[in-house]
């Protein structure tokens, strides 16, 4: 029988718009990874693994094809905007979720940063006359406009930078056939460890891990996807495997034409690809590059801006700026400009700097997703078959356990620098919590009211006739205790 919503429960004006297929879901990964990527830890990663590269890449791949798992798990059981901080938050109460999505972000938050650092060095090193500051300020500011139109649009330009990086890694890959000096029999030597080079190749394969981060950035548009229960899972699952795949078959080539990567490992991906494709696929490389990381700033942006809307939508941080959206365009315009602000410290950052202050909050939501997996799954579930043990239970421990693994990848400049952010958020939860006297302020919402068009429907559906098949304690329920609510 229909529940009718209870008398304290407003209306839902701040709701993402569902625009979002399936083909431009993967798009948005893969643009997040940046399939050039691999170019830039190549003679790096190839060196430390001494030639075994493809097979650092594969067990990444495997590695990280467990979390993968894990958020789509998840994000069938609340297709919601807020990514690992939903998650956290729904499995082990508004505590642990606020700390979860403050530590993601501070990886969203300097992850854009990066990339416009990049873009900027890279054009700086193309036009000398123009300061690498200019460029990196210029294309943050056009990437905030491209966000603020929103993620239709954005969707668009995600498709055109993957056609250009498409026909990039085309011709890679035909001219790289043409030019391999292995034998028949040396073919496959690179996904072929000796017996020594085991420790070797699971280090090169932590520092790769980390950059399967796409299909994070995927679980965050579970609020502006069409039918996100499925499309946003199988999203997730292919910008993975596309990505992995793609990183794999371009380490193998690469160690086909040039065995040992090259005297100069910062340099082995420009080498690598001006010895395949001569000056001109060299050139091609430089400004596809520089449009991967303009594209991979737009698009961690526009996540990172989705995980503090949802925060304060909930009431976690102030819901003015952050809670509200753009009426015309229906995109968080306050978290966008406070990304964007702290992304201006590209001007005066170095890229040292900038680096060491990712991963920490990535593998921090790593780790929680795979735990929330199991919490939700079989702690809260009366019936638990034998699949469900393996889907809810081993798979997430082992996700968990890999987790555990990458943190030891991690340098003490990271720590120091995760653990100062992680205790500036707890401090800022005590306040919110008046010394963790009170629930953080949580705002739950099912799928039927992210879903419901703002013209027509507001009011007119009852929240216990949308067949949705949440269990009881996934109902919609409003936790308004909070001082910012």
């Amino acid at each position: 029988m229909p529940v009718s919503p209870p008398t304290n429960q407003q209306p839902h004006q701040a709701q993402l718009t569902r625009v979002l297929r399936l083909p431009a879901i993967v798009l948005f990964g893969l643009t997040y990874m940046s399939p050039v990527a691999v170019f830039t830890t190549y003679g790096i990663v190839d060196e430390q693994t001494r030639g075994h590269l493809p097979a650092a890449y594969v067990l990444a791949l495997a590695v990280m094809m467990l979390t993968a798992h894990s958020y789509g798990r998840m994000v069938r059981a609340f297709p919601e905007a807020g990514s690992a901080y939903k998650y956290a938050q729904r499995a082990f109460g508004g505590h642990v979720g606020f700390l979860t999505g403050w530590a993601l972000m501070l990886d969203y938050l300097f992850l854009p940063m990066i990339s416009f650092l990049l873009a900027g060095i890279y054009l700086h090193a193309q036009f000398p006359a123009i300061p690498q500051q200019v460029w990196s300020i210029g294309l943050l500011l056009v990437v905030l406009v491209f966000n603020i139109l929103g993620v239709k649009f954005l969707s668009r330009v995600t498709a055109v930078i993957m056609g250009a990086t498409a026909v990039l890694l085309f011709l890679f890959i035909l001219l790289a056939g043409t030019k391999t000096h292995a034998s028949p029999g040396q073919m496959f030597d690179s996904f072929v460890p000796g017996a020594g080079q085991w420790t070797l190749l699971t280090g090169g394969a932590a520092i790769l891990a980390l950059g399967f981060l796409g299909f994070d950035a995927v679980s965050t548009l579970a609020e502006e996807a069409h039918n996100p229960r499925r499309t946003v899972p199988l999203g997730i699952l292919l910008t993975t495997v596309i990505g992995g795949l793609l990183f794999v078959l371009v380490a193998w080539l690469g160690e086909l034409v040039r065995p040992g990567g090259g005297a100069d490992p910062d340099a082995a991906g420009t080498e690598l690809m001006r010895s395949v494709g001569g000056a001109a696929l060299g050139t091609a490389f430089t400004f596809i590059y520089v449009l991967n990381c303009f594209g991979s700033a737009m698009v961690s942006q526009a996540s990172v801006a989705r995980i503090i809307f949802s925060m304060g939508r909930d009431g976690v941080l102030p819901r003015r700026p952050f809670g509200k959206l753009h009426r015309r365009f229906r995109t968080p315009v306050g978290p966008l400009v406070v990304v964007s602000t702290v992304a201006v410290l590209s001007a005066v950052l170095s890229l040292d700097n900038a680096v060491v202050m990712v991963n920490f909050g990535a593998l921090a939501a790593f780790s929680m997703v795979n735990l929330s997996v199991i919490k939700h799954y079989l702690y809260r579930r009366g019936r638990i078959t034998l699949l469900s043990w393996l889907l809810d239970g081993l798979l997430p421990a082992l996700g968990f356990l890999t987790t555990v693994w990458l943190w030891t990848s991690l340098t003490g400049v990271t720590f120091k620098v995760g653990l100062i952010w992680m205790a500036a958020g707890l401090v800022l939860l005590t306040v919110i919590t008046r010394c963790f006297t009170r629930k953080p302020p949580e705002l739950r919402m099912d799928e039927s009211e992210t879903d419901r068009k703002p013209d027509a429907e507001a009011g007119a559906r009852t929240l216990g006739s949308t067949g949705a098949g949440l269990p009881a304690e996934d109902a919609p329920r409003v936790d308004r205790t909070g001082p910012l609510a």
